[in-house]
């Protein structure tokens, strides 16, 4: 009688365990498969040496680095330091562009603000800058703040981020880079020319957006360059 009693108390948490065992059986069947890699190797960065075999050294025959600073830091420091290069580059190059567009005189039509039109912006990068209302001038600061965190952000949700593995410089911003999907059919090779031609580029833009903020500075700072 007392193994029947006995019997009786242990055949529930008997059922519970096996309906519990069945449930996660049946939960793991269904879970998807775990990467045998460890994660240290998941969160790698790119190498130093990867990252500064772009872009090619045709113009120097070597890196030009004459202060060593892809000497410093680790390679997660080198990965941010390309990302940051690029970012600067591309938003040197908008700042050219504008600079030089508003200079050659083209103008949106419509107003800028209520009571400026576009046509009555000055020619000069920074009086047409010094032109513009300050809530306008606090959009545009407001809108690269959010493309930056945002930016920040699908990195580490939508894709690998730079400074474990991912491509420096890749934009993860929906639609701002890119809009038309024009790079998705080109090949391995045809992309990393493209990144080597933008870093030239970007530091390019750098140097003549600087040199026309000295000009429009500091008169006669740069030789040969008119009034801008």
């Amino acid at each position: 009688r007392k193994d029947k009693s006995s019997t009786s108390i242990n055949f529930p948490s008997t059922m519970k365990s096996a309906i519990l065992l069945s449930t996660l059986s049946l939960a793991t069947a269904f879970a998807p498969a775990v990467n045998k890699a460890s994660s240290s190797s998941l969160d790698a960065c790119m190498s130093r040496e990867k990252i500064l075999s772009e872009p090619d050294t045709t113009e120097f025959g070597k890196i030009w680095d004459p202060l060593g600073l892809a000497e410093q830091g680790s390679d997660e420091t080198i990965a941010w330091y390309r990302h940051a290069e690029i970012k600067h580059g591309r938003v040197a190059m908008a700042a050219f562009v504008g600079w030089w567009a508003t200079g050659a005189g083209l103008r949106f039509p419509g107003e800028l603000s209520y009571g400026l039109n576009f046509a009555d912006v000055p020619s000069k990068g920074l009086e047409a800058w010094d032109a513009i209302p300050g809530w306008g001038k606090a959009q545009m600061l407001l809108f690269a703040g959010l493309i930056e965190l945002h930016d920040e952000l699908f990195h580490s949700v939508r894709g690998t981020h730079y400074m474990k593995g991912g491509q420096p410089g890749k934009n993860m911003v929906p639609g701002l880079f890119d809009p038309f999907g024009l790079s998705k059919g080109r090949t391995e090779e045809a992309k990393a020319k493209g990144r080597s031609s933008e870093i030239k580029n970007g530091r390019l833009a750098m140097v003549g957006i600087a040199g026309m903020w000295a000009t429009a500075t500091l008169e006669g700072s740069v030789p040969l360059q008119p009034p801008c």
